[in-house]
């Protein structure tokens, strides 16, 4: 995968999580979210030992080659150098950013940020894709930051020269916001995991996310 899909893509930036995946099987659900249209995959499995994290993020990764869509792992840099991946995404208290890229080296590195100096001293440090957000409330955080807004959220894209993702809380019906707020990527969880149908959900957030002009 090309590293500069950070910034020649848009849409859809659809995460696994094996704690939220609807009673799915978390590769049956990564290749729904594929069918449907996602841009991005995410791996985030904060449960998983290492041996069933390498095992399910080769499945998802295979799956992800087979349909051309990145594939990135949350938090463990060690893991996504391991698997090859094709970027790896940080919180605020996970490893530090210069510290993750002596380990992925040239990998795309996105980081999550929570207010716009965060995103400024994202970006200045060298992030290749900065997280914002909560922009609505959200349930995928047992203790998530407070909810920053979509003029927050408008702001911190026209401060960054970086491309932005938009979390928290996003659904099919708020996804044109956060695209005319000029979020390149909307981020999603439990709204696709727990989707009945999650291949159409994923399809509907990623046409709703691409077909909102900016403004």
């Amino acid at each position: 995968m090309n590293h500069t899909w950070t910034s020649d893509r848009a849409g859809l930036y659809a995460i696994v999580d094996p704690e939220r995946c609807g009673g799915r099987d978390p590769a049956a659900l990564a290749e729904a979210l594929l069918r449907g249209g996602a841009r991005v995959l995410q791996l985030r499995a904060k449960v998983l030992d290492d041996a069933a994290f390498i095992a399910l993020g080769r499945a998802l990764q295979a799956l992800c080659a087979a349909h051309g869509v990145p594939f990135v792992v949350n938090d463990r840099a060690d893991l996504a150098r391991l698997l090859a991946a094709d970027g790896l995404h940080l919180g605020q208290d996970d490893l530090p950013l210069a510290e993750a890229r002596r380990i992925v080296r040239s990998m795309p590195i996105g980081l999550s940020t929570h207010d716009a100096v965060q995103a400024e001293r994202a970006a200045a440090a060298g992030a290749d894709l900065i997280g914002f957000g909560p922009v609505f409330e959200t349930a995928s955080k047992a203790r998530p930051d407070p909810v920053v807004g979509l003029e927050a959220l408008r702001t911190v894209c026209g401060a960054v020269p970086v491309p932005v993702v938009a979390i928290g809380g996003l659904t099919v019906e708020r996804a044109p916001e956060v695209a005319r707020a000029g979020a390149r990527f909307g981020a999603a969880i439990a709204a696709l995991g727990e989707a009945e149908d999650p291949e159409a959900a994923a399809a509907a957030m990623d046409a709703a996310l691409r077909g909102a002009p900016p403004g």
